[in-house]
């Protein structure tokens, strides 16, 4: 398990691939490196060398008290490409880590190549402001396990729920054993209940693509959209499914962030 000690915290990361050009991926609340495994063999293939880690408060880093900052994680983020050397890459977040990926390319655009912004917003709004205060609510009573698994029902579709029963037991069952500390939960939660760039999004440089999943529901595709018209000159694509697109429907997800990586690669 390679690990890296900075500023006497340990970050827990994977770094694979061979290629001239890197890809940075930033994961969501309750995620661990883990969430890119069906992303990681289509990026390999296409010839990039992939960085993932796992955020603050989740998986094999260190796990302090919170609340935590979309900042705060983006400067954890830095401080580990800094560490491993790696600078001129694609950054893709999703979700959460489409919130900190913002925040990386308004303090330190001139690292990257691009940026996508996956399944994510500049802010919460009303309908989902409401929906992660349920969250902070139940976790402390039911346990993140539990909340995990109703985030299950928001996160996929009622085609996933319907014809592909067997994906969708592993799925519940990884949520059912989830092992992330509450107070760690609720430090990341913080995360994007706080989290806003609105007025900011004019200064974002790096070339952007927002990828939203066509049926989200978690995070309505109009936020999404709203993050696209706020980032001068950014594109903006849908991919089949909902909030866990990545992961019910990755070929055509992947397929959608290389195209545009490749574009705005080395040539």
């Amino acid at each position: 398990m390679p690990v890296a000690t900075i500023d006497g915290r340990t970050v827990h990361y994977r770094l694979e691939g061979a290629g001239d050009e890197t890809i940075v991926l930033v994961n969501g609340l309750a995620d661990d490196l883990e969430t890119w495994a069906f992303q990681m063999d289509d990026f390999l293939a296409a010839g990039y060398r992939v960085l993932r880690f796992d955020n603050r408060g989740v998986g094999g880093t260190d796990k302090p008290a919170g609340p935590y900052s979309s900042r705060m994680l983006a400067d954890d983020a830095k401080n580990l490409v800094d560490h491993l050397g790696i600078t001129d890459f694609h950054l893709l977040g999703v979700s959460m880590g489409g919130m900190i990926a913002q925040e990386y390319a308004l303090a330190y655009g001139s690292d990257l190549r691009s940026v996508t912004f996956g399944c994510t917003y500049a802010a919460p709004g009303p309908f989902c402001s409401r929906m992660f205060a349920m969250w902070a609510d139940l976790a402390p009573v039911a346990g993140v396990p539990f909340v995990m698994r109703d985030v299950t029902l928001w996160a996929f579709t009622v085609p996933f729920f319907e014809q592909r029963e067997a994906e969708l037991a592993e799925f519940e069952t990884a949520m059912r054993y989830l092992d992330q500390p509450v107070h760690a939960y609720l430090a990341q939660l913080a995360v994007i209940q706080e989290h806003d760039t609105t007025a900011r999004l004019g200064e974002i440089t790096t070339p952007t693509l927002v990828l939203a999943g066509a049926e989200d529901i978690l995070i309505p595709v109009a936020l999404s959209r709203r993050l696209h018209e706020g980032v001068a000159g950014s594109e903006f694509a849908t991919t089949p499914g909902g909030h866990a697109c990545l992961w019910e429907h990755p070929a055509p997800f992947n397929e959608a962030f290389l195209a545009f990586a490749k574009r705005h690669g080395k040539g």
